[in-house]
C-alpha cells in the first residue's frame, strides 16, 4: 500500500543492538519518541535487549515482547526473527547494526522500496560532509541504503533536539532541583555530574577537589565510573551513599532515566559525559563539560576527539584552548593531575560563556529528527 494515502501515519521500523549497556539504545529511544511525537510517525522500535533498555525506561516491561511506551510500539528483536508482511516505509538500520536477513528479504517483495537508513555514529571529523546521505546498493537486491551521519554542521545530519528542549533549559530552576535532592546549594560551590567508563583519573581528580579551595559537590551516577569511586575512595559505594572528604561532598545516585538525567545536567555547573547520548545533552545543558570518549583500540578514538575540540574551541583564547584541550586528553588518557584540573578550573568562567555561544550557533541547524523526517519524505 503506498505510504501516500490519506489518513495513513508513515509507518517507520528502528532496529537496534545494545553496545555497551545504553549509548545505543539511548539514541534509538530518543529518537523513536521524537518521530511519534512530533512527526505523527508510526513507530516500532525492535531491541535486542529490553533488560538495559528498562533501565533508561522505567515504564518498559523487560519481560513482555511487545508493549507501547511513549506513543512508540517497542518490540524484542528475537532469533531468529520472524517472516513479516508488514514491512515498514522507513527502515532505520542503527549504527550499522545488520538487519535480519528474512525482513531484508521482506523489503525487497515490497511493492513500492523503503526507504532504507544507516544511521551512523556522530563525528565531528570532516569526511562526514562527503558522505552523509549517500547511496549503497544492495549487491544483489533492487534495495537501496542511505547513510545518515549526525554532526555538527549543515553538510551533516545534525543533532537529536526535541523542539522544546531548550525552553526546557531556560525555565529550568536549578536552586528548586537541589532542594529537592535535600541539598540546599551553597556559595561558591561548584556543582559536578560524573559519568563516564572506568577511569584510573578519578583518584587525581578527587584529591584534587578535596585539597581545593573551592567546594565541590560531585554528584556520581551508578554507572561505570563507580568502580574507580570506590577504587579511589576505598570502599563500596551503592546509590544514596554520601561521602565527605575535605572540600569534597560526594553523593551517588541511581541511573536516571532520560529526562531525570537531563535536569541533572541542567543543574550542575560541570558536567563529566561518555559516549555520544550524554555528550549532546551535555551540549544542549549549555554549562561547561568533560567528554570520555569511546576507546578504540587502535587510538582511533583519538582522532574523533581532536576533531570535536577543533570545532568547539574555536573562538576560546589560547590560554583557555590550551587548558581545555590539555584537561580532556589527560582524561581520555587516564593521566590527570591535579595540575590539569587547576588549569581547566581556572578558564570555567571563559570556557562557560564559550558554550552557551556554540550551544545558540548548532541550535541554527535543523535537528536530526526533522533532517531525516525530510530527506525520507522525498524519497517515498
Amino acid at each position: 500500500m503506498p505510504s501516500s494515502l490519506p489518513n495513513r501515519p508513515q509507518h517507520w521500523d528502528i532496529f537496534c543492538t545494545v553496545v555497551d549497556n545504553f549509548g545505543d539504545i539511548g539514541v534509538c529511544w530518543r529518537l523513536a519518541r521524537q518521530l511519534a511525537f512530533e512527526h505523527g510517525f508510526s513507530v516500532r522500535l525492535w531491541v535486542d535487549d529490553l533488560g538495559a533498555f528498562a533501565r533508561l525506561c522505567p515504564d518498559l516491561d523487560p519481560a513482555l515482547g511487545r508493549q507501547i511506551c511513549g506513543d512508540v510500539d517497542i518490540r524484542l528483536w528475537p532469533t531468529p526473527f520472524p517472516e513479516m508482511d508488514d514491512v515498514a516505509d522507513v527502515v532505520v538500520e542503527a549504527f550499522a547494526c545488520q538487519l535480519p536477513e528474512s525482513y531484508v528479504a521482506a523489503m525487497a517483495r515490497r511493492q513500492a522500496a523503503p526507504c532504507w537508513i544507516n544511521l551512523e555514529y556522530l563525528s565531528a571529523e570532516a569526511w562526514v560532509a562527503d558522505c552523509h546521505g549517500l547511496p549503497s546498493p544492495h549487491p544483489q537486491l533492487p534495495l537501496t541504503k542511505h547513510f545518515f551521519i549526525p554532526g555538527f554542521d549543515e553538510q551533516s545530519a545534525g543533532l537529536l533536539r526535541e523542539h522544546d528542549l531548550l525552553a526546557h533549559h531556560a525555565d529550568f530552576d536549578a536552586a528548586a532541583w537541589w532542594q529537592a535532592q535535600g541539598a540546599a546549594p551553597q556559595p561558591e560551590q561548584l556543582g559536578v555530574s560524573l559519568f563516564a567508563y572506568e577511569n584510573a583519573s578519578v583518584h587525581a581528580l578527587l584529591d584534587a577537589w578535596s585539597a581545593g579551595e573551592r567546594p565541590v559537590r560531585c554528584l556520581v551516577t551508578d554507572s561505570r565510573v563507580l568502580a574507580s569511586v570506590a577504587d579511589a575512595l576505598q570502599h563500596p559505594l551503592t546509590p544514596g551513599d554520601n561521602v565527605k572528604r575535605g572540600m569534597l561532598e560526594l553523593r551517588v545516585l541511581p541511573f536516571m532515566p532520560q529526562q531525570a538525567y537531563d535536569d541533572l545536567l541542567a543543574a550542575c555547573d560541570i558536567n563529566f559525559v561518555r559516549g555520544e547520548d550524554s555528550l549532546v545533552r551535555a551540549i544542549w545543558a549549555g554549562k561547561p563539560f568533560v567528554w570520555h570518549i569511546y576507546p578504540q583500540s587502535d587510538a582511533a578514538h583519538l582522532v574523533k576527539l581532536d576533531a570535536f575540540l577543533d570545532r568547539f574551541c574555536n573562538g576560546l583564547s589560547a590560554a583557555a584552548d590550551s587548558a581545555l584541550r590539555c584537561f580532556w586528553h589527560s582524561w581520555n588518557a587516564e593521566t590527570t593531575s591535579a595540575g590539569d584540573w587547576r588549569q581547566f578550573a581556572l578558564h570555567l568562567p571563559e570556557i562557560a560563556g564559550h558554550t552557551l555561544r556554540w550551544r545558540a550557533q548548532l541550535a541554527q541547524l535543523t535537528d536530526l529528527a526533522a533532517t531525516l523526517a525530510d530527506f525520507c519524505r522525498n524519497r517515498l
